[in-house]
């Protein structure tokens, strides 16, 4: 049975509302979405947060009623979120954040959760004076997509390589040019896939199999997992940078994912192997595009985006210990322990950190 949305009081929850212009303008309909998980997520217009659900295969769209621009960035610092969280009515522990997205409209920041032993799926907001709250989901307007053949709800494999692949089903979203991209993987053979949906939601997200060269392995790879990617022109070219397990970053024409067929991205970097990427912004400082990409076990990278529209990839084996090459890239001391991350304005960006066995919320300038 799919873990029920958690039960909260009205009087302690953040009510959404019925339909709104951007409802009626997008579609959406009032209902309650039946989340089975809360993972990733990413803005759309008119303050459409779009939500990733790994476990029930479906991406939902919701207004979040949060349209209206703020007249300045709000800097927010939660010394232990962790605790802030399990204050919260109804919210009983263990609460695990699984992801944090910026409303670019009015600055407010949002949280994916999973509560209690049950994991169940619930949504936070903090708002311009650090004050948290969780969303009541009942009766808000809403679309659903549906993502077919995604793998079966069981833990395969022993020791070390055991896991559970639906779980992977949504590892990252995104909107760009009126469509939702949805990285994650399938079932059956080269299961790795970006499924482009058509905003509102269309029938087809059936998704492109990508596949890619792997310099720290030596070889093609079809089943690699994107962990993080963003959306930015390249050389004049919309594009997907997308950031991999063990850790390639490869580059993908975003117009080679509305095919359908297998498509192979350019390898633009390897930045170290026994790593898994965790999330991923794009900035400007100084003229100049970087990517911050926030890992398991190689901290903060600040990667150069220089030359990264070049035709020719890393299509040989990458020798050495390190295992890198490509992008260069420098590690952020002082951003450790970072485990998600997003812009909140042009020069500052809002982290989650873990501290002292806890969540740490900070704001900080941009590198």
């Amino acid at each position: 049975m799919r873990p029920a949305l958690i039960a909260l009081t009205l009087s302690s929850l953040l009510t959404l509302g019925s339909v709104t212009q951007a409802a009626h303008k997008w579609g959406l309909k009032d209902g309650t979405p039946d989340f089975a998980s809360a993972g990733q997520l990413a803005f759309g217009p008119d303050g459409v947060l779009f939500v990733g659900d790994a476990k029930g295969a479906a991406v939902f769209a919701i207004d979040t009623r949060d349209a209206q621009p703020a007249n300045a960035v709000a800097p927010r610092n939660i010394d232990n979120l962790s605790a802030a969280l399990e204050r919260l009515p109804g919210a009983k522990p263990p609460i695990a954040v699984n992801d944090l997205a910026v409303n670019p409209l009015s600055g407010q920041i949002y949280l994916s959760l999973s509560v209690g032993d049950t994991r169940a799926p619930a949504l936070a907001r903090i708002d311009h004076a650090g004050a948290v709250s969780l969303l009541d989901l009942k009766n808000v307007p809403f679309l659903k997509a549906t993502l077919p053949n995604p793998p079966e709800d069981k833990i395969t494999g022993e020791g070390p390589r055991a896991r559970n692949r639906r779980d992977e089903t949504v590892t990252d979203i995104a909107y760009a040019s009126g469509k939702v991209l949805v990285a994650g993987v399938t079932a059956g053979d080269a299961p790795s896939r970006i499924r482009e949906i058509a905003f509102p939601f269309s029938d087809n997200a059936t998704g492109t199999p990508i596949e890619i060269y792997h310099g720290a392995h030596g070889k093609l790879e079809d089943n690699a997992t994107v962990r993080t990617f963003v959306t930015m022109t390249i050389d004049g070219e919309p594009s997907v940078l997308a950031g991999f397990t063990c850790t390639p970053l490869v580059r993908f024409p975003l117009a080679s994912l509305s095919k359908g067929d297998k498509t192979r991205g350019t390898t633009v970097a390897e930045l170290g192997n026994r790593n898994m990427p965790l999330d991923m912004i794009v900035y400007q400082k100084a003229d100049e595009n970087f990517l911050l990409m926030s890992n398991n076990n190689r901290g903060v990278m600040k990667i150069s985006t220089r030359d990264i529209g070049r035709k020719e990839g890393i299509s040989q084996p990458v020798p050495g210990e390190k295992l890198t090459a490509g992008q260069t890239f420098e590690t952020i001391a002082d951003l450790a322990g970072t485990v998600q991350l997003d812009r909140l304005s042009d020069t500052l960006a809002v982290v989650i950190r873990q501290q002292d066995g806890g969540l740490r919320l900070q704001t900080v300038p941009l590198p």
